[in-house]
């Protein structure tokens, strides 16, 4: 849990006047109008469009097929373009058509005419070339299918695609600059993080800072939920030999509550998504081996110096997702599958590994799917409910749970549950989530009995 006292954060009497907190949060009624922060949290997903969109789709494939290039390509960049993160943007030059698109820290850059379409997003500047970083970039080609690593006359690494308009269907063109997007945007920090002396960055694209307040709550938020797991595994009462899935569960919850809630970039992000692979290959190693080269891997995030870690967390705008759209079933599955694991641990009072197993729920489906609108936000509304202090330092109104307490603010939890439903209702009337079997009676029960809510609602749309 993070900062059992809020007034722990070195910083936190300066903001919101927080002072007595518990006792102003339960013991007054909260100020709905007061607005909230603009964080985001989790990875982009570009799953929840628009009817105008999925119907520019449609004028797209319609107009490709009637030889129309350009009619076609303004209809793709309609329905890629999201107005909330003005990531796609557009303008007509030279009898074609001239294009931007926003992924995280890099701008991807094109022009389209009635002949061909060529994009480039520039990943670094090298101040001199070494065989190290341009041998893994060779070598990294061969994993890409559309698009290719080069080097430009102003000793830029760039990744570049191109195709003639008659070969451009814009089911191509998607998976093609989604490609060129997502590898643009990993690369950069990678190789400046290993290459550091031989490249330098450039073209930041969406990058934008986020406040040093804010980098400070996230910093220490990741530093202490490490260490709480590291404390947990040494010192608490279960064995890790004896016990090592009760452990997967701790370390990979912690692991993806980080990735949700802080959304780093660079070294730390990669680090998340390493953990995540290593832990599912089957490659015949136990849960003992696989439980020690998590910690290994976080060791190496806790040993990097501040100033590191906080230059990976920046905010950024981006046009693909990486998560595979899913349906609701897929998270029903896993809570079938997982949660009765968590009875034995709540019954013997390892209270912190039973908690970390609808969090591994949780922190897994965020992680890997794009499930459907309601369901996600649901479940990032559990993060809302179980880490009052972490929202709370970042200025986020009201707190549903008082951990000194242990009471919840039922009234504000089912509130918030409802307008998650009202914005849902339009497309998924049926949803309505039965709050009769919530069980407050403490955060166990409160994480079994939602996790049960979300799971037995039906997503049936219109």
């Amino acid at each position: 849990m993070f900062f059992n006292d809020l007034r722990t954060y070195r910083g936190f009497h300066t903001s919101h006047k927080f002072m007595n907190f518990w006792d102003k949060i339960f013991g007054t009624k909260t100020d709905h109008k007061v607005s909230e922060p603009r964080i985001k949290f989790g990875r982009y997903s570009d799953s929840y469009k628009m009817k105008a969109q999925y119907e520019s789709w449609d004028e797209s494939l319609e107009q490709f097929e009637e030889d129309n290039y350009l009619n076609s390509y303004r209809a793709f960049f309609k329905y890629l373009r999201d107005e909330k993160e003005d990531n796609v943007r557009w303008t007509e030059e030279n009898g074609g058509l001239r294009f931007e698109i926003l992924q995280g820290s890099k701008r991807i850059s094109g022009f389209a005419d009635a002949r061909q379409l060529n994009a480039v997003a520039r990943i670094a500047h090298a101040k001199e070339l070494s065989v190290a970083f341009m041998r893994r970039l060779v070598e990294s080609n061969y994993s890409l299918d559309y698009s290719r690593y080069a080097l430009d006359d102003d000793n830029n690494l760039v990744i570049k695609f191109d195709t003639s308009t008659l070969d451009g269907s814009p089911y191509k063109l998607y998976y093609a600059l989604k490609e060129v997007a997502i590898n643009a945007d990993k690369q950069d920090d990678l190789l400046i993080d290993e290459f550091g002396t031989l490249l330098t960055h450039l073209d930041l694209g969406s990058k934008s800072d986020i406040s040093d307040i804010e980098k400070d709550i996230k910093f220490r938020f990741i530093s202490q939920n490490i260490q709480s797991v590291f404390e947990e595994i040494d010192k608490g009462d279960l064995s890790a030999d004896k016990y090592p899935g009760g452990i997967s569960y701790l370390l990979l919850a912690n692991v993806y509550k980080i990735d949700f809630l802080t959304s780093p970039e660079g070294f730390l992000m990669e680090t998340i998504e390493r953990i995540h692979r290593s832990y599912f290959d089957n490659d015949n190693k136990t849960s003992s081996q696989k439980n020690l080269f998590i910690r290994k891997e976080l060791e190496k995030v806790a040993q990097r110096s501040e100033e590191s870690v906080k230059n990976e967390l920046y905010g950024t705008t981006s046009t693909f997702g990486i998560l595979a759209p899913n349906q609701h079933e897929t998270l029903t599955t896993m809570i079938d599958g997982e949660l009765p694991n968590m009875d034995w641990y709540e019954e013997n009072k390892h209270t912190n590994i039973a908690l970390s197993i609808p969090g591994y729920i949780i922190g897994n489906a965020l992680f890997s799917y794009a499930l459907p609108k309601p369901t996600k936000e649901l479940l990032e509304l559990y993060y809302r409910f179980t880490e009052p202090a972490y929202f709370a330092a970042l200025g986020f109104i009201p707190s549903y749970y008082n951990p000194q307490k242990e009471i919840f603010d039922q009234k504000e939890i089912k509130s918030a549950i409802r307008k998650v439903v009202d914005a849902n209702k339009e497309k998924y009337a049926n949803l309505s989530p039965d709050f009769a079997n919530l069980d407050y009676k403490n955060l166990c029960r409160f994480a079994r009995t939602y996790l049960m809510m979300i799971r037995n609602l039906d997503l049936t749309t219109k």
